[in-house]
């Protein structure tokens, strides 16, 4: 299981979506994707993109200084 961290800051929607959406691809099911960015919007839209893809979200926050931080457990890309 690889553990991997996407630096999607300083990125505007719908491009930290994108960026996570095409790091996953390469991904294996039950590899960890932690997402870094700063467009807030990252905090719904990467777990509803996820819930759409068979993707887990692990985690998701924003931290005081404003990075928003999603962890995601890849699936198996059946979502539904």
């Amino acid at each position: 299981m690889a553990r991997e961290v996407l630096d999607a800051r300083n990125l505007l929607c719908p491009l930290p979506v994108i960026r996570t959406q095409d790091r996953v691809a390469r991904l294996a099911p039950g590899d960890v994707l932690e997402v870094h960015a700063t467009d807030p919007g990252a905090l719904n839209d990467i777990p509803a993109w996820c819930r759409v893809s068979g993707h887990r979200v692990l985690e998701a926050c924003e931290r005081p200084d404003g990075l928003v931080v999603v962890v995601i457990e890849v699936g198996d890309g059946a979502g539904g």
